[in-house]
């Protein structure tokens, strides 16, 4: 039996229409999923480009350490330098 004026999509048609919608949007999710993971790791520091002393400043900054303990550790990193 056609439909619409004889002319229809039969089940393979609808078949292959609904599966190409499923990739379509799984494509999609994926790629924004893939866009904001990679958005997030541009904004970490990577490991071995930023010196102890920066890293030291960014905690004080975000006030994970208060004064006292940052300038106790600083003053051990540069002991260290020193010794080297």
């Amino acid at each position: 039996m056609h439909h619409w004026g004889g002319y229809g999509f039969g089940v393979w048609g609808l078949t292959m229409m609904t599966v190409s919608m499923v990739l379509f949007w799984a494509l999609v999710i994926a790629a924004i999923i893939a866009l904001v993971r990679y958005l997030q790791r541009t904004g970490r520091v990577e490991r071995g480009t930023v010196s102890a002393e920066e890293l030291l400043a960014e905690r004080f900054a975000r006030g994970e350490i208060d004064e006292e303990e940052y300038r106790r550790r600083l003053e051990t990193l540069s002991e260290r330098r020193r010794r080297t």
